[in-house]
């Protein structure tokens, strides 16, 4: 089973998410800021990171550079409410830009594609 870690601030987003993503077969670890998903990071196996942008604290991109530095190989994708962001050149780090909708396909499509399932 191929772990997930998803951080995102809103928690009754990141509870969607997560039992999406279990319902697919997933194992979810769900991180509410910046600096858990860097503990999460740190301490556990992940396959692939789902990453909100605007989170106080440490921001998404704050992460993302974390993540390239110490584990360049897990693929990354941006999830943000803020379409603006997609073609900002401090995203292209990301391997994927998804903006946040209510119907999660596009989403549950970019990880198949990512993980190679």
């Amino acid at each position: 089973m191929q772990n997930i870690l998803v951080v995102d601030d809103e928690i009754e987003l990141s509870k969607l998410y997560q039992q999406e993503l279990r319902d697919e077969g997933f194992n979810v670890m769900v991180a509410n800021d910046g600096f858990e998903a860097i503990n999460l990071a740190q301490k556990n196996t992940i396959d692939l990171v789902v990453l909100d942008i605007k989170m106080a604290g440490m921001d998404g991109l704050e992460v993302l550079n974390e993540f390239r530095m110490k584990n360049a190989d897990i693929p990354v994708i941006l999830n943000s409410a803020y379409s603006t962001y997609k073609d900002d050149f401090s995203t292209w780090l990301a391997d994927a830009y998804v903006v946040k909708s209510s119907n999660l396909d596009e989403l549950k499509n970019k990880i198949r594609e990512l993980l190679k399932i």
